[in-house]
This record gives C-alpha cells, sequence and structure tokens, in this order.
C-alpha cells in the first residue's frame, strides 16, 4: 500500500489542513491520491460544527478535493464529538478495525493509487476495546506524518506522540508544524528548534492557509516534500534532524 497516515498530538491541531494540503498538492502534481478518513465523529455537535466556522466537515473537503463522496471518504460516520468508541457506542453499534483496514486496501488498489489516511484525534484514542488509533496505522503500514501547533505546549505534546509512535513500530517521517505564520514568532522558532533537537525527528512547517481554496492548500503542500515521504525506504538508525521549509 502506498500513501501517507496523518496523525496528531490532539484534536484541532491541523490534521484535516495538512491532509488537504497534501492531497491537493498530489491530485495538482498529477499524482493519483484518494483521501481515507475511517471514522469521523461530531458530524452533529454543534460546537464542533461552529468551531469550523468556514471550513466544511473533514470528509466534505476531502471528498471535494479528489471529486469522491463523502462518504466514501469516511464510511464510519457518528455524531457524537468523542472518540470512535464512545461515538459508535452511543449510536449502539461498534466498530469493526479489520473493516477499516480492507476498505484502505480496496481504495489503493494494487498500488496505484496514494492513500492520504487521516486518523482521528491522537494516537491513543480508542476505535474499539483497546485497539487504537495507533494499532490501525501500523497495520495499514504507511509512513506517519504528525501535526502539531507550533506555539506553548507543543514540546511535551509532540515528543510523547513522537515516542509512543516510535514505540508502536511505526515509520515517523516528520512533524508538520501548522498554522506556520510568515513572521513566526520566537516562542515558535524556538519550539520548532526543540523538537527537532529531542525528538531527532525533521521539522517541517505549513503555511497558515486562511480558506478551503483548493489552489491554496495545494501551494502549502507542495512546499512539502511529500514525494520523498512516499518512498518507501528502510532506516537504519536514526535520522538527523532537520528544520526545512
Amino acid at each position: 500500500m502506498r500513501g501517507l497516515f496523518v496523525t496528531a498530538t490532539d484534536t484541532g491541531v491541523g490534521k484535516t489542513v495538512l491532509s488537504a494540503a497534501l492531497l491537493a498538492a498530489m491530485l495538482a502534481a498529477g499524482e493519483p491520491a484518494l483521501p481515507y478518513k475511517p471514522v469521523i465523529t461530531g458530524l452533529l455537535d454543534e460546537q464542533e460544527i461552529a468551531a469550523r466556522g468556514s471550513w466544511p466537515a473533514d470528509d466534505e473537503l476531502l471528498g471535494a478535493l479528489a471529486g469522491v463522496p463523502r462518504e466514501q471518504v469516511a464510511p464510519e460516520r457518528y455524531g457524537a464529538a468523542a472518540s470512535p468508541q464512545l461515538a459508535a457506542a452511543l449510536e449502539h453499534a461498534r466498530i469493526d478495525p479489520e473493516a477499516l483496514v480492507e476498505r484502505a486496501r480496496r481504495l489503493a488498489g494494487d498500488g496505484e493509487r496514494s492513500l492520504v489516511v487521516e486518523g482521528v484525534g491522537g494516537l491513543l484514542v480508542p476505535i474499539d476495546g483497546a485497539y487504537t488509533v495507533l494499532d490501525l496505522a501500523r497495520a495499514l503500514g504507511l509512513p506517519t506524518l504528525i501535526a502539531a501547533r507550533p506555539g506553548l505546549g507543543t514540546i511535551n505534546h509532540t515528543l510523547l506522540t513522537l515516542r509512543a509512535a516510535r514505540a508502536g513500530g511505526l515509520d515517523v517521517r516528520a512533524v508538520v508544524l501548522t498554522p506556520w505564520a510568515a513572521e513566526p514568532s520566537a516562542l515558535e522558532r524556538s519550539n520548532r528548534h526543540t523538537i527537532a533537537r529531542l525528538g531527532e525527528i525533521d521539522v517541517h512547517a505549513l503555511a497558515a492557509v486562511p480558506a478551503p481554496d483548493p489552489p491554496a492548500l495545494a501551494a502549502a503542500g507542495a512546499a512539502l516534500p511529500w514525494r520523498s515521504w512516499l518512498e518507501v525506504s528502510s532506516r537504519t538508525g536514526v535520522r538527523r534532524p532537520r528544520e526545512t521549509g
């Protein structure tokens, strides 16, 4: 399977914007790609809807970029703004993790399409019982990106997420700080350097995208090295961290 798995340090930190930017950039460059958000929650939550502002729901945004129905993007759909496990339970349902993985395989085909897979919440969010987002990412076997805030508190959240990802066997390609201001503050620049140094990880920045405009998303995504992230390679040892972009 070819593609990228996008996770985050928390909910609401820019995971969907990063996924949309990557997808838009790939499609603009002629890369056959499809979005996949295995589970979406909060579809009927008023606070969740209000917080999006002018931005559509995650599945709607990703589906519009790729020209596919939102139900194809997110097959498991729940109203409550909660973990997938709880959101499903509130609707007297359960989520089958194996079905999530099988849907991804069908979308990817025989490698002719790249998937941009967006997780839900952070890595340790439960999907069903003890099965977490991390377990799903590991089953898919895709290179992982961590979306993180650039501001106060991000060092701890990002390094904890990075540690959990590596302990769980994920191939983390980079941390992406978003939204990255045109003139970042001293705190944001320091956070970026510190995460790269302590996490021994490449740290990139996704420029702020003010509206869900496909060309703007594609331009922001094009500034990221998504082609190299897609490459299948085995890492021996720890890479020297870089701050790029």
